[in-house]
């Protein structure tokens, strides 16, 4: 009897291969870690087991590491100024800028500079508006200027002349190459400069705008100097022969005020008058006095007129009827000029045709 041997099934395309085709494809290996984020994993589990003041001391020492790597860096020579760049100059002197920034830096190096406390001394010199510093790592320091503008020329108490800006800021001297000015300032508050900062800003204001418009009215240079001590008192003291002579123009309307009172004083000067005046008041508008070098006081009018007496204190005439008469004297004053004129051509004619006759004769021989 013949044994029957049943062999073992082998599984098809779709059974036992494919099976282990997908557990292989299931089954892969995990993909490591990389070393810096193990590394952040394993910190984090030793902090987990570590005491919450162990961590605070670990903390302190490392802001004192910290620290001191600080303090070596900034005191390195590495770090050692040694180069300063300033621009925006043109009267202050680069070189005194360097010299200043130099002495500052000179201990604590590039890192440690105090760049606002430079920054204010800076701003305290005379034509410095603004100062910006900055570092330039790793030795340079970079300085960045704003100029005052000069403005005007103030005649100080003490005599001097001495430039100022739009802040009322005293500035350098006035030097014999600078351009003069048409006129000068005065009346600056310098007991206290700090606290009449905007006093003085309104002095100098007003100042620009009398220039503006003396300037426009062609009357600038005939004024040598402006006095502001009172803004409503505004005193404007003439130049050249003149310079004896304060014209008093008020609160208002100084142009016009000052071109009146300079037109009377011309016909006063015709008169031969024009010396014996100190100062003409037009602080009244339509009153106009005249002070005598004597002491006494006339008014326009009466001058005009050719009566000019010895003490009118207090008496006061029509301006519109002051100026009329001023400007009918200059006339008078200008027709009797012509009129002796034409009586000198005349003259030097009928001598000239004397002279031809009696050389007829000669040239005749």
């Amino acid at each position: 009897m013949r044994e029957q041997v049943i062999g073992q099934k082998v599984g098809n395309r779709s059974g036992l291969g494919n099976h282990r085709r997908s557990s292989a494809a299931t089954q892969r290996p995990l993909r490591r870690e990389s070393g810096a984020a193990a590394l952040v994993a394993r910190l984090r589990a030793i902090l987990g087991y570590v005491p919450a003041f162990l961590k605070l001391v670990l903390a302190i020492v490392v802001g004192i590491l910290i620290f001191a790597g600080y303090r070596a860096a900034a005191s390195a020579s590495f770090f050692q100024v040694r180069k300063v760049e300033v621009q925006g100059t043109s009267r202050v002197s680069a070189d005194e800028v360097q010299a200043l920034v130099r002495k500052e830096v000179e201990k604590t190096g590039v890192w440690k500079a105090d760049l606002k406390g430079m920054n204010a001394r800076l701003e305290r010199q005379p034509w410095i508006r603004t100062a910006v510093v900055s570092r330039v790592l790793p030795d340079g320091i970079r300085v960045r200027i704003t100029e005052r503008v000069p403005r005007a020329v103030v005649r100080t108490a003490s005599g001097r002349f001495r430039w100022i800006d739009d802040d009322a800021v005293l500035l350098g001297e006035m030097l014999p190459t600078d351009q003069i000015p048409p006129f000068f300032l005065r009346g600056l508050n310098e007991e206290d400069p700090e606290g009449a900062v905007a006093e003085n800003r309104e002095r100098v204001a007003k100042f620009l705008e009398l220039q503006r418009d003396w300037d426009a009215a062609g009357l600038s240079e005939r004024v040598s100097e402006v006095n502001l001590i009172d803004v409503r008192d505004i005193r404007a003291q003439l130049a050249g022969d003149d310079s004896h002579i304060e014209i008093r123009l008020g609160s208002k309307d100084q142009g016009k005020r000052l071109k009146e009172a300079l037109e009377v004083l011309d016909a006063q000067k015709q008169s031969g008058r024009g010396a014996l005046i100190s100062y003409i008041d037009l602080s009244q508008s339509k009153r106009a006095i005249f002070g005598m070098t004597s002491g006494a006081h006339a008014t326009a009018g009466a001058q005009a007129a050719n009566m000019i007496p010895e003490s009118t204190s207090g008496t006061s005439t029509d301006l519109d009827t002051t100026v009329a008469a001023s400007r009918a004297s200059v006339s008078d004053a200008a027709a009797r000029k012509t009129e002796i004129k034409a009586k000198k051509d005349r003259s030097e004619r009928s001598s000239t045709k004397k002279t031809d006759k009696t050389k007829k004769p000669d040239s005749h021989r």
